[in-house]
């Protein structure tokens, strides 16, 4: 039986792509200086992912062993072609930020990691939970480092949310510090690398503060 709660808490948190695998970090350094474009990048890789997945669950017993690794690029190239198109079609600010990026999804070693090692091997309904997991754990991740990024190098979060994302998204955007001067470091790409140590301290710090808090099991002895 499906441990789905396993399966959450590898995705959200204990497997996390961003601060457990340390995969897809060149997006991560790049395209995170606002909470704005985390979001926009997590939600474009989060499609790509789930589709990637949905896709060859269902063809994975008529793909040969052989050729399956070409296969699983050819259909996540597709898919970022699409998600390209489509994000320059109706989102074309965000577009013009995170412009190359979104190419690179192709090559983003997560996505092809969870096809080679979930998605080939598990049903369709699962391969869908997995993929959906751990694309909101990556984009929550990104959302992370890119609303850490912005609130010390320019005291607001997810500004200009409703240029990039659309009219719906304009309840999003908070002044956090009014009349910061800012902090030029933090949303250069330099400042990904601060951001994500002091995440990946946090985190670290919360997993062993749940261990600690965890109770000892007990020993059984025997007579």
């Amino acid at each position: 039986m499906t441990d789905y709660s396993r399966m959450a808490k590898d995705g959200l948190w204990s497997n996390n792509m961003v601060f457990a695998q340390m995969l897809a970090l060149c997006p991560v350094m790049a395209v995170t200086g606002t909470a704005t474009n985390g979001l926009g990048m997590g939600l474009a890789t989060l499609f790509v992912l789930v589709g990637a997945n949905l896709i060859i669950s269902m063809i994975r017993h008529t793909i040969s062993q052989a050729i399956r690794i070409p296969v699983y690029i050819v259909i996540i190239a597709t898919l970022v072609t699409l998600t390209d198109m489509l994000i320059n079609a109706f989102a074309y600010e965000l577009y013009k930020v995170l412009g190359l990026f979104i190419a690179l999804i192709v090559v983003n070693c997560a996505i092809l990691g969870r096809a080679e090692a979930f998605a080939s091997k598990n049903t369709v309904w699962n391969s869908l939970v997995d993929s959906i997991l751990m694309g909101i754990g990556l984009t929550w991740a990104l959302v992370a480092i890119g609303g850490f990024r912005e609130i010390i190098g320019s005291g607001t979060l997810f500004a200009n949310a409703d240029l990039l994302l659309g009219d719906a998204f304009a309840f999003l955007e908070v002044t956090i510090i009014p009349d910061y001067k800012g902090f030029l470091i933090m949303i250069l790409p330099p400042g990904g690398f601060i951001a994500v140590g002091f995440l990946l301290a946090l985190k670290r710090w919360i997993d062993k503060k749940v261990e600690s808090l965890e109770p000892a099991p007990v020993a059984s002895c025997s007579k």
